[in-house]
């Protein structure tokens, strides 16, 4: 167990000894029983001098290996039950929902219901407020989506060494009418698939007009990408949108968004002009920066749903090299 050979080092370290190597400890039965030990660790465990070598004999035996997951499964529970103590206390100070003297229902609303029209040059309030008052909130979001989807293609990327072991093996090969699409997804993706893209782009580009918006738009990309890719098979569709296509748009459309806002943050805190165009409330290029912040979004969204769907379906997307 990871945890146990971590306390035995720590042991080592107050002892003031030097750091050996923890042996593996094996079951066998009901016993445990050690693999046989170098000359200058059991010269180590032979001294008598020190609380660290007594607690190191005694977590060798079965006894303090089983005291040792009781405690620490103990320790787990009550760290656990504190956390959630502290989390029930904190709210209940909380001032209770919907009060009309809350600050969060007069004041904030207020300046986003009477004033965001002219600050943001968005008829649609809430893009507004995503994107121009909480624009550096949306872009930590966005962050975490990028580190999610680097941390599931680090888990689940499939390095090539699966697809060879199964080729040699002829009986994990599938069968060929099973990896035939089956003929009505297909005649149906290829009437709804281009429709679903279209409208995706279609919700992106609208968000500052009306419902919609880079993270609904790019949930419709993502989803319709899925389609395609289960009717018409990954290979055929990641011949145009491979995998380092996916992680440049990623790249890019974060660096965007955040030398965008990084502007807008430092002239607005400097309360200097942005120079940025508001633009005519009501067509399609105004809003300022919430048209192209929403594309920015969009995007990341749609090639992060794409690559966890093809992180758990095939183990990654192919570089297209």
């Amino acid at each position: 167990m990871a945890s146990y050979r971590l306390f035995r080092r720590f042991a080592n370290w107050v002892e003031g000894e030097e750091v050996y190597p923890i042996p593996e400890i094996e079951k066998n039965g009901s016993s445990v029983r050690e693999h046989p030990i170098t000359e200058d660790m059991a010269r180590v465990r032979s001294s008598d001098e020190g609380v660290g070598t007594l607690l190191r004999r005694w977590m060798d035996s079965p006894q303090g290996v089983a005291a040792f997951r009781r405690v620490y499964t103990v320790t787990a529970a009550l760290l656990c039950a504190a956390i959630v103590t502290l989390l029930l206390v904190t709210v209940s100070y909380l001032p209770r929902f919907g009060a009309p003297d809350n600050p969060a229902n007069n004041e904030v609303p207020r300046r986003y219901i009477e004033q965001g029209l002219s600050e943001t040059g968005a008829i649609n309030v809430v893009a507004g407020m995503i994107l121009d008052y909480r624009a550096f909130d949306t872009l930590g979001e966005s962050n975490v989506l990028f580190a999610a989807t680097v941390a599931v293609l680090i888990l689940l990327r499939d390095d090539g060494e699966g697809k060879k072991k199964k080729r040699a093996i002829p009986e994990l090969k599938q069968e060929p009418e099973r990896e035939r699409p089956d003929p009505i997804l297909r005649a149906s993706a290829a009437v709804v698939g281009p429709f679903a893209l279209l409208y995706g782009v279609y919700v992106i580009l609208n968000g500052h007009l009306s419902a919609g918006g880079g993270f609904s738009g790019g949930a419709i990309l993502g989803a319709a990408l899925m389609l395609l890719s289960a009717a018409f098979g990954q290979e055929k569709l990641e011949r145009v949108f491979t995998a380092r296509r996916c992680k440049a748009l990623t790249f890019l459309a974060l660096m965007c968004y955040a030398l965008l806002k990084s502007w807008s943050f430092y002239t607005g805190a400097n309360h200097l002009p942005s120079g940025i165009p508001l633009g005519t409330p009501g067509s399609i290029l105004s809003g300022g920066l919430i048209l192209p912040l929403n594309i920015c979004v969009g995007l990341v969204v749609g090639c992060t749903m794409y690559s966890f769907y093809a992180c758990f379906r095939s183990g990654g997307m192919r570089d297209g090299t």
